[in-house]
């Protein structure tokens, strides 16, 4: 009999339902395996293991929480608290009474800052909330080889082989990449939204391509912090998919800040150059003349897609779309 293999975050009486009467009889690790230690995996883990159900969680990152703890949520809006405070105290505090003469940005322990943020978080979920409720954790990366196994690639080395009754995919997304401009966040000139967090020096220059709201927090972190934010966006407005009062007003107040905004223009090609710039080469998005720019930083951020590959979803039959959900 072949285990239910589930993409959606169970509520209690779904896990309950589904969990309870016609399950395989064989001789398995655990009733339930979670792959992806995210907030749709970490909560199914805990959720299932309440329920008391045997349960592990494979996560590859070597840290839990997914996205959103380590490299999404909490660690941009930490840097947007951050810079939002440096903003006040450069351009605000005047006109309140407050006098705060040579005020400047100290990037590393403002960094180890957001950093702080994100280790509590996490640490919280492995070493309390797993702990609490008896969730195993793995830390490798999860494929599906069977009804009820997985293939298990240790982050230590080595791999392992782990069954269960029943899987839950809560594998995340990743940032869709953009062929024309390479990513490259070890080196931070081209960087995604999770190398833009990372960033060490301030950039004079910085280029966003894509006007979403990814795009548009680490522009405004870098841009509070001093840098000069050009965004880069196929479409005629930001935001797209927005009520479009809102996108307006939300531009306007962008721009008052100071940051730029190039719309209906494509990204063509990008250039590493020799004194250190990335030269961006664009036209619009209906096609013509093309022009020429170089930034110090460019983040790409044109959306995220399913994090679907290397499951071994194609091996068992499970269909996907062309986007990999």
């Amino acid at each position: 009999m072949l285990s239910r293999i589930y993409r959606r975050t169970p509520t209690t009486t779904a896990l309950r339902a589904a969990f309870s009467s016609t399950q395989p009889i064989n001789a398995s690790d655990y009733d339930v395996c979670v792959i992806g230690g995210g907030p749709g995996g970490y909560v199914s883990a805990i959720k299932a293991a309440q329920l008391g159900f045997k349960t592990v969680c494979v996560e590859s990152r070597g840290a839990l929480g997914g996205t959103c703890l380590n490299v999404g949520c909490i660690p941009s809006k930490a840097l947007l608290h951050s810079s939002h405070l440096y903003e006040e105290a450069c351009h605000e505090f005047e006109s309140h009474g407050i006098l705060a003469d040579n005020v400047r940005v100290d990037l590393e322990k403002m960094q180890q800052s957001k950093q702080d943020s994100i280790d509590g978080l996490t640490q919280g979920i492995e070493k309390a909330l797993f702990k609490k409720y008896g969730v195993e954790y793995i830390q490798g990366h999860g494929k599906i080889i069977g009804a009820t196994e997985i293939s298990v690639a240790l982050n230590d080395g080595g791999n392992s082989t782990v069954s269960a009754d029943n899987i839950i995919i809560a594998s995340g997304s990743e940032p869709t990449p953009l062929p024309p401009v390479p990513v490259d966040n070890a080196g931070l000139k081209v960087v995604d939204s999770t190398g833009a967090l990372n960033i060490n020096k301030i950039p004079e220059k910085m280029a966003v391509i894509g006007g979403g709201v990814i795009g548009l927090e680490m522009g405004s972190v870098w841009r509070r912090l001093g840098s000069e934010v050009t965004v880069i966006e196929f479409l005629d407005e930001i935001i797209p998919g927005t009520d479009k009062e809102i996108t307006k007003t939300f531009q306007r107040a962008l721009k008052k800040q100071g940051m730029k905004f190039k719309l209906k223009t494509k990204v063509m090609a990008s250039e590493e150059l020799d004194n250190g710039k990335v030269k961006l080469t664009m036209e619009p998005s209906k096609g013509g003349e093309q022009k020429d720019m170089e930034f110090d930083v460019v983040l790409v951020s044109t959306g995220r897609r399913p994090f679907t590959e290397g499951l071994g979803l194609e091996e068992m039959g499970i269909e996907m779309d062309p986007m990999g959900r």
